[in-house]
């Protein structure tokens, strides 16, 4: 069985965001909020969940991960707020 693939992104004490790839969101976001995740979030702690998109492959959540982190930052708002459709309908959390 294959584990499902989440791409999301994180909003930084600073409030930037940070966009990556997991198999667990919040147990990421744990990561992160230790001080062991990306480098860029150590100095922008503590972070939130803020979107997240399911996927059943990895290459393909990977591949969204790329392509939201060329978004501009009003591109990410609008994501983040629902506002954009989301790639072959993919399922949004938010």
């Amino acid at each position: 069985m294959n584990k499902k693939q989440y791409v999301y992104i994180v909003e930084c004490s600073d409030g930037t965001y940070y966009t990556g790839w997991t198999t667990d969101p919040e147990r990421r976001v744990r990561t992160h909020n230790s001080g062991r995740g990306a480098k860029y979030t150590r100095s922008r702690l503590p972070v939130k969940l803020i979107h997240t998109e399911t996927y059943e492959d990895k290459s393909e959540a990977l591949r969204r991960e790329a392509e939201i982190k060329r978004m501009t930052r009003k591109q990410k708002e609008r994501l983040i707020h629902g506002q954009d459709i989301l790639p072959d309908g993919k399922k949004c959390n938010g």
